[in-house]
């Protein structure tokens, strides 16, 4: 297992395969133990908890008993329990009492992320920022109660404005390479319509892209939710491109874009962390998504650099993807941030080293000017 640094969260480590509750829901006590078991075995230490079942808590409050200080826990806030059933609230009070239930059936007196829930429309994050919600979020991160504040979304817009405040310091948002070729929506559903794919698009969503840039040039990280599409990314029947990808390829497109730090994947059984979590021992081939992405013929991602890695090996040990990673942050700002310039820095070798033999142009599958990408960063960097 790899881990990544949350920065804006006292740069708490996190395992690049995480967990999703769902997995977990219906099991008995006894299950949630086992997988919890398997979990600290593979090195998992990142769990978000959007459910608000009391089941969920209490079972998997008993799962980690003991043990509380080896993980990290994304709770989340305004997602309450009523009538039997999840729903998502802003009433104050109702927020309120779902979270105290929560740490209490958890045995915890801290949650290390708040997630505030569900948030994809403009007029929902204006209420949320606006009103008793945030305060409520800000009293809980002063007192110590939750670690850091963070937001679900699926909508880019909406995601954007609320990183631009400085009030948010991990964003949970829907990742896949079908998804980064959507335009905003309020309306989730949207993300899943076929009919939306039925024509084609021509590289990723801009403002994909600039929330992306946004939340590493801030060091908002992102925690990856959708990664599979609910699973249709991994069928041919049901993959918006018509073309399945594997898990390790759903797992390389998402830990490959900037920002993103860990994946939240819905395992249901130990069977299928173990599954997962291979993608560390697959070989290079199992992981890249370039080899599905760039046979499709109604998508095109010609000219833009997908930090595949197919650039890869340059005879002078350029890491060319990570110069572009790089060099997009610093365009996209209109110049060199300081965390930008030092994560370029502590790169083994820089673009000024490119001794244009073309080699990285020649594999590359997407067709980008790489040449041209090294002298621009050599003028942007300074080396």
């Amino acid at each position: 297992m790899q881990y990544r640094e949350l920065k804006r969260c006292n740069n708490i480590k996190v395992s690049e395969i995480a967990l999703g509750c769902e997995g977990f829901i219906g099991k008995s006590r006894e299950q949630y133990a086992s997988m919890m078991n398997k979990a600290f075995e593979l090195g998992i230490n990142f769990i978000d908890m959007y459910t608000s079942d009391p089941s969920f808590r209490d079972n998997f409050g008993a799962a980690i008993k003991g043990r509380r200080d080896k993980i990290v826990l994304q709770g989340h806030i305004c997602s309450t329990w009523e009538n039997g059933q999840y729903l998502r609230s802003r009433d104050i009070s109702k927020t309120k009492r779902a979270f105290e239930d929560q740490l209490k059936r958890l045995g915890t007196d801290y949650i290390d992320i708040g997630m505030i829930h569900y948030v994809d429309s403009v007029s929902d994050l204006d209420e949320v920022l606006g009103g008793d919600i945030i305060k409520y979020c800000t009293d809980l991160k002063q007192k110590g109660v939750i670690r850091a504040v963070g937001m679900s979304s699926h909508n880019p817009v909406t995601a954007i404005k609320a990183v631009e405040t400085g009030l948010i310091d991990v964003l949970m948002f829907s990742v896949n390479a079908a998804y980064d070729m959507q335009p905003p929506t309020e309306n989730v559903d949207d993300l899943f319509e076929p009919e939306n794919y039925k024509h084609g698009f021509v590289n990723a969503d801009p403002l994909r892209t600039k929330l992306y840039e946004l939340c590493a040039r801030e060091n908002v990280a992102i925690d990856v939710m959708k990664a599979f599409g609910g699973g249709d990314m991994l069928s041919e029947e049901y993959s918006p491109f018509g073309v399945k990808f594997n898990e390790y390829q759903c797992l390389e497109y998402c830990l490959t874009r900037p920002a993103v730090a860990s994946v939240m994947a819905g395992c249901h059984s130990e069977e299928e962390m173990e599954k997962l979590t291979g993608y560390y021992s697959a070989s290079r081939e199992q992981k890249d998504y370039s080899s599905v992405l760039s046979r499709m013929e109604k998508f095109k991602f010609k000219g833009n650099c997908m930090y595949c890695g197919h650039c890869a090996p340059c005879p002078v040990g350029i890491n060319v993807a990570d110069v572009n990673k790089y060099l997009n942050l610093a365009i996209a700002q209109g110049g060199v941030p300081e965390t930008v310039r030092e994560h370029y820095k502590l790169l083994p070798h820089h673009a000024g080293e490119c001794i244009a033999c073309g080699s990285c142009e020649r594999n590359c599958p997407f067709e980008v000017e790489v040449i041209e990408k090294m002298k621009k960063a050599k003028e942007v960097f300074g080396y």
